[in-house]
């Protein structure tokens, strides 16, 4: 696996560093009261119906996707949860790590990314690569990372379930 503090700092990318226990939702990470600047987003591993395409979704943590929606708006019939071997093989992660950053983990560019557009302009905290540590991230260094990766990237209203 690729050292993710190697390789942002070969490029230049702004972070800052927040250690903490484990964590495996969102609820959990919300009960350390971290504190942290940016915004607290969640990702979404997804695949289509037959495993032919894989999906990181981003969303801000106090959304809730509409998976049935998203499907519609992306042109496909289904999505559903990938696996988590296909999470091992496609991002290098665990269930409870999944993160934007295990993007460098996909040199075949498998991975589609789709952020939610109110998200196009803020700093996000993201794993690196491990739930014991949230990295903030500058919208602008979040861009060079994803242009840097090669994945393409598409910033769009991800629809909310009611």
């Amino acid at each position: 696996m690729p050292d993710i503090y190697a390789f942002l700092d070969q490029h230049k990318i702004n972070y800052q560093r927040f250690d903490h226990p484990a964590v495996f939702t969102c609820e959990d990470a919300d009960k350390l009261d971290l504190n942290m600047p940016g915004v607290s987003i969640k990702n979404l591993f997804l695949r289509d119906k037959n495993a032919k395409r894989h999906f990181l979704v981003v969303i801000s943590t106090n959304k809730k996707a509409d998976l049935k929606a998203l499907s519609q708006t992306i042109n496909l019939s289904k999505l559903s949860f990938g696996s988590p071997e296909s999470l091992k093989q496609h991002l290098g992660v665990e269930p409870g790590s999944v993160t934007l950053l295990g993007l460098i983990n996909d040199p075949n560019k498998e991975i589609e990314v789709l952020i939610d557009q109110e998200l196009q302009d803020k700093a996000l905290q993201c794993h690196p690569l491990i739930n014991t540590a949230s990295l903030v991230i500058p919208a602008e260094d979040i861009k060079k990372f994803l242009e840097i990766t090669g994945h393409a990237t598409k910033f769009i209203e991800i629809p909310e379930r009611a």
